[in-house]
């Protein structure tokens, strides 16, 4: 199945089970997930005058999002605004905050991208984007065997240049052994980074008057964690961990400034600083017309529109409205924070739907944006929500 913007190439491979394996050893061990398949074999081409339209369009929106993420800063009506806990508040105001485009050096645009190759931004994952061994490893491995390009060749060298800066002297995340899909992309990005440290829980992580130790209590003072910042409001040594952060005991990567971008928040922040033509040249403001979507703090459409959470993650918490605005589909899946954070409200984009060996989906676009640099597509096939049930299929670009 082809449409104007996407191509679906090849077929599953007869031997499943042996491709699996392959991925396995080569770091991704989660291709087939609770018994069902996650990864599609097959691959998405995107046509290269569309790849470079989006590839344009995420450098100018990075832009857009480090200048609002800066003019949010040290303002506390704003922190509220756009859903950022209390609890990170001092961190913000008083941990310097990185140089220009480097606030995260590891992030993942969400695009929708149609059928015809219109191109709307969805959201920015600017804390723990996930995807990262998907994107960087199976993505050139799948497009070589079909002799498709792949513009994903150049994350390891952005990552390899991010810690060659930060130099963390660990790195974390929730169910690190356990949890197959973030312990297996810390162990990637440690691997690819070259500096040969090690990874822990953050369960087995603990405050120590202002100091992080580790599970041996070895002291922690540079830590890349897979963790969401915002969790810090809600977990049990989360005001420990921001007052190590704030007195400068222990530099956290991403940044803490990391959860002004992640908030869905900032979006209707941009938004209404473009509407009221504040803030942003007539370039900019041209880039946010054509790629971004009308986000506001209220439901205030009369078309179809979309309610989500600030701080949802994999589709949690999200709502799509019919025209009338009546409640179309919400998603089961993954975990709602709607009662725990304010929620957005942004009109809804067209995505393409491609036809899989498996049926037919909707497709998201993702664009990975590491160390500053826009490189890296990830597909996910799913349905109209693309949650924690959606597939991962490769994609390159001719």
């Amino acid at each position: 199945m082809s449409s104007g913007a996407f191509q679906v190439i090849g077929t599953p491979h007869p031997d499943r089970k042996q491709r699996v394996e392959e991925l396995r050893k080569l770091g991704f061990g989660w291709a087939d997930m609770d018994g069902e398949p996650y990864w599609t074999d097959q691959l998405v081409v995107m046509t290269k005058e569309v790849y470079t339209e989006l590839e344009r369009a995420s450098e100018r929106l990075w832009r857009i999002f480090d200048k609002a993420a800066r003019f949010a800063l040290g303002k506390r009506d704003l922190y509220a605004m756009i859903g950022i806990p209390e609890v990170l508040w001092n961190s913000l105001d008083t941990v310097p905050i990185p140089p220009e485009g480097r606030i995260s050096r590891y992030a993942r645009f969400d695009f929708a991208v149609s059928d015809g190759g219109d191109i709307k931004l969805l959201e920015l994952n600017a804390d723990t984007p996930t995807g990262y061994v998907e994107a960087s490893v199976v993505t050139p491995w799948q497009c070589e065997q079909y002799g498709i390009p792949s513009p994903n060749i150049g994350m390891k060298r952005l990552v390899r240049e991010a810690w060659e800066e930060e130099r963390p002297d660990r790195a974390a995340c929730v169910g690190y052994g356990g949890h197959l899909e973030d312990s297996g992309t810390i162990d990637m990005l440690v691997q690819h980074s070259g500096l040969g440290i090690g990874c822990e829980d953050c369960l087995d992580l603990w405050v120590d008057h202002g100091i992080l130790r580790g599970k041996e209590g070895r002291e922690i003072r540079r830590l890349f964690a897979l963790y969401p910042k915002e969790w810090m409001a809600v977990d049990e040594g989360g005001d420990a961990l921001a007052y190590s952060i704030e007195t400068g005991r222990l530099q956290l990567f991403n940044s803490p400034h990391a959860i002004i971008l992640q908030s869905k928040g900032l979006q209707a922040l941009i938004w209404g600083l473009y509407e009221l033509q504040l803030v942003f040249t007539a370039e900019e403001r041209e880039t946010i017309r054509s790629y971004m979507l009308p986000t506001y703090n209220k439901a205030v459409f009369d078309g179809s529109f979309v309610s989500k959470s600030m701080f949802g993650r994999e589709g949690g918490s999200v709502s799509l409205f019919d025209a009338g605005g009546r409640l179309e589909e919400k998603d089961e899946h993954g975990y709602d924070t709607s009662g725990m954070f304010p929620l957005v409200y942004q009109k809804r984009a067209e995505l393409a739907k491609v036809r899989l060996a498996n049926g037919e989906f909707h497709l998201l676009t993702g664009m990975f944006v590491l160390n500053g640099g826009c490189c890296g597509l990830l597909g996910r096939a799913g349905g109209l929500i693309t949650g924690n049930s959606s597939h991962f299929v490769a994609m390159g670009v001719k």
